[in-house]
């Protein structure tokens, strides 16, 4: 069964750091790319990063560039986003993704619907 388990969300103040992990288990997703997505309250979900390591493929949403930074640590199967500068715009579940799509696709307003794994997601909170 392949399952995608978010952690690391939570309160943090404006200007503050945060590092999402998604732990990936039941298959090898060494050649899918894996991103996020963020949902705040009221709003669709929207792309956050993606990357694909057996391309090295990269994408990021305008509103995350410079700040986030999406990693991987294949032992562990892991993916990360660490956020930097997080704002009060920042607040949202994010959600962990997986697929075989290229990163560059994950920008499209259909994407959501089409990627094969998602996880529960983790609240990130930003206060003011």
């Amino acid at each position: 069964q392949v399952q995608l388990v978010e952690s690391g969300g939570g309160l943090v103040q404006a200007g503050g750091s945060l590092r999402l992990s998604c732990a990936a288990s039941g298959r090898t997703f060494s050649r899918y790319t894996m991103g996020w997505f963020r949902q705040a309250p009221g709003k669709e979900r929207e792309f956050v990063a993606a990357k694909n390591w057996s391309t090295y493929s990269t994408s990021y949403a305008d509103s995350v560039k410079g700040r986030f930074t999406i990693s991987r640590d294949n032992a562990k199967n892991t993916v990360y986003l660490q956020m930097n500068s997080l704002k009060r715009d920042d607040t949202a579940v994010y959600y962990c993704a997986a697929d075989s799509s290229p990163p560059t696709a994950w920008g499209r307003s259909e994407i959501p619907g089409t990627l094969d794994y998602w996880g529960q997601g983790t609240q990130v909170t930003v206060s003011s």
